[in-house]
């Protein structure tokens, strides 16, 4: 699959139904599609291979505890600089991902610290970062994951 080659129902069915269980089997994935897992492995493997699957991770009950304190801080970034703002919140420890938006956040934030403290310092490095214009935190105070449907 080219990269620029446009994804099709069947596609997002099965990142949806991996993002649900990534460690759903090649035959679980296959009834749940209505494909058959020759199918499923096909375009697995293609999707991997245009980049559109980056990879595979596992969130474990020790990375939560490691890191309680989780939060998503929207900001907004003034000029031309959004690129370089970018690099450097993605140099910070605490900093899990930073996802480009619309509307008013430039950019959403993932954080994951050990201590509300920590999180706080976090927050005062971006918010002082040149371009950081404003932005507004939410702490999560509890997670749900979408269930496999099987």
């Amino acid at each position: 699959m080219p990269p620029d080659t446009p994804l099709d129902p069947l596609d997002h069915a099965l990142i949806t139904a991996l993002k649900r269980d990534g460690r759903a089997s090649l035959s679980d994935l296959a009834l749940q599609l209505n494909v058959t897992r020759t199918t499923v492995r096909t375009r697995l493997s293609k999707l991997i291979a245009s980049g559109e699957i980056a990879g595979f991770t596992a969130l474990t009950k020790g990375d939560l505890a490691d890191s309680p304190v989780r939060a998503l801080m929207m900001v907004a970034i003034t000029g031309t600089g959004t690129d370089r703002t970018v690099s450097r919140i993605l140099t910070m420890a605490p900093v899990q991902a930073a996802h480009a938006t619309n509307g008013q956040w430039d950019v959403i934030v993932e954080l994951a610290t050990d201590s509300l403290e920590t999180l706080d310092k976090t927050l005062t490095r971006i918010r002082r970062l040149e371009g950081v214009s404003h932005s507004e935190t939410h702490l999560l105070m509890s997670t749900r994951r979408a269930q496999p449907t099987r």
